[in-house]
């Protein structure tokens, strides 16, 4: 008997939600202010995932041409109804979006159910009667109030609301932090799964009723108990074909985000269960190692590295903003990507303020990145490197001085951490480069910290002071990142081309 362990993707897919569809499984998550938006991530097996798709090219929203930090998609639902993928995505500022496809490998369409803000972790249900619902829950932090869930009825195909809200569930004093419901039905029973208690430290909640409405009764079937996992909740409950329940939810690690683990579930007394109790307190742990839901499945992963090969970016690379075709090419060098040296125009050129920053997700705990580059100056302060995106954050790469080339480094720090923001940075290394041309590195080590180094030949690297620590951005892990600017935030025809990234 095959066993997976857990995390199943050590990687930051916060606010997962799953789905069958035949013999596939379907997954979304949250991406915030990163684009494009939405992940879609397939499997055979609920343990080997690829990364497929993006539900949200871009948001037709002018505040999103910049860095919207701790704005934009938050956690999303999938659901397939009607031979069509339909997914529910809040964006806290602005209102309920929902994206749909036929196609979960082509283009989704985007409509706007309802504009309200504050109004997040929307789910889509239809009722065996022809009836559809949304149940979500409020971020207090736009709405003023938290801790509860609200159930309203909507229009089948999703295009409008239809009546007001109705109060199902007020956490404040049993279950605070409620949120991120998903609503189900099994067996004449409406069951409502949400995580309550916080995302550091809380647990999975459950609510059932025979009526869409309630009154529900409420239960914890799922914390950390003897467990090293903290937090274990917000995910999604799928039955597999051999009829097996199963839980995805989220752990979060901080610096790296929020990964991935996998649980058994099953029904005891007409209540969900979840992992496996240890301590005989009838509340189910989280598993650290479970029997594989299937076996002789692919063995899917998520691409990491790019020789920048196609005419279009890979699927493992996100804008810090909308995505602007004026900021890169891959057709200008074929085989390279290049990244144009641009100023910022609306405030002074640093890296969290900058639509530009080409992210990606990481995906392990430990390991390397390393890039090719060549920077093609035109002005004083043109630059082009790598980096690690986060509160406390930096990066490294090649500097048009006055002088010749330099090899720098700057060291950011993120005071206000919403929306824009505030930022300062500091060059903390600066040496005369030698050449135009060199390999970079960026290793990240099992104690949380990141160090850079640099090569000529791709073979020998020689590492650069200083050690820096590794810290999550807003909502999101630490990211990844490849960046060409105008430092000095002049007009420039400069660029950098990357050959390829890669990893070990």
């Amino acid at each position: 008997m095959q066993t997976y362990k857990n995390p199943v993707l050590y990687a930051d897919y916060s606010d997962p939600d799953v789905i069958r569809v035949g013999e596939d499984y379907f997954m979304v998550a949250s991406s915030f202010t990163y684009f494009p938006g939405v992940p879609l991530l397939h499997s055979k097996d609920l343990v080997h995932w690829e990364l497929i798709n993006y539900c949200v090219k871009e948001l037709p929203y002018e505040k999103y041409a910049v860095p919207s930090h701790g704005s934009g998609t938050w956690a999303p639902a999938i659901r397939y109804h009607n031979g069509t993928f339909i997914v529910f995505i809040p964006l806290v500022d602005e209102g309920n979006l929902v994206a749909r496809s036929r196609d979960p490998y082509g283009e989704f369409q985007l409509n706007m159910l309802c504009e309200r803000k504050g109004w997040i972790d929307s789910c889509p249900f239809w009722d065996e009667d022809g009836k559809a619902y949304m149940i979500f829950a409020y971020a207090g932090s736009r709405a003023g109030v938290k801790h509860r869930l609200m159930v309203v009825e909507i229009d089948p195909d999703c295009r409008e609301l239809i009546g007001e809200p109705v109060l199902i569930f007020d956490g404040e004093q049993i279950a605070p932090t409620t949120e991120g419901p998903k609503m189900y039905k099994k067996d004449g029973y409406y069951y409502v799964l949400m995580p309550s208690g916080g995302v550091e430290n809380g647990w999975q909640s459950c609510l059932r009723s025979t009526s869409v409405y309630g009154p529900y009764e409420y239960k914890i079937v799922m914390r950390q108990g003897n467990s090293p996992i903290n937090g274990p909740h917000q995910g999604g409950w799928i039955t597999a074909p051999d009829g097996r329940d199963w839980f995805i939810h989220f752990q979060d690690v901080l610096e790296l985000g929020r990964i991935i683990h996998l649980q058994p579930m099953c029904f005891v007394d007409g209540w969900p269960f979840m992992g496996q109790d240890t301590d005989g307190d009838g509340i189910g742990e989280p598993v650290a190692e479970w029997k594989m839901p299937a076996e002789g499945m692919p063995e899917y992963e998520i691409a990491r590295a790019d020789d920048f090969s196609s005419e279009t970016l890979g699927l493992q690379w996100q804008w810090q903003a909308n995505p602007n075709p004026e900021n890169y090419s891959l057709t200008a060098a074929p085989g390279h990507l290049r990244l144009y040296c641009r100023r910022n125009p609306v405030r002074e050129n640093l890296l969290w303020y900058a639509p530009n920053v080409l992210t990606q997700i990481p995906q392990k705990k430990e390991f390397s990145m390393i890039a090719r580059l060549e920077l093609h100056g035109d002005k004083n302060g043109d630059f082009g490197g790598i980096g690690m995106v986060g509160h406390s954050y930096a990066y490294a790469g090649l500097y048009q001085g006055t002088d010749g080339l330099e090899l720098r480094c700057y060291e950011g720090t993120v005071s206000e951490k919403m929306f824009l923001g505030e930022a300062e940075e500091r060059c903390v290394l600066k040496v005369p480069a030698a050449g135009s041309s060199l390999w970079l590195k960026l290793s990240v080590s099992g104690n949380k910290t990141y160090q850079f180094s640099w090569s000529a030949d791709g073979t020998v690297f020689q590492k650069l002071e200083p050690v820096f620590k590794l810290c999550r951005a807003t909502w999101t892990g630490a990211k990844l990142c490849l960046w060409s600017c105008s430092r000095e935030n002049e007009e420039s025809a400069g660029y950098c081309d990357y050959e390829c990234v890669l990893f070990e």
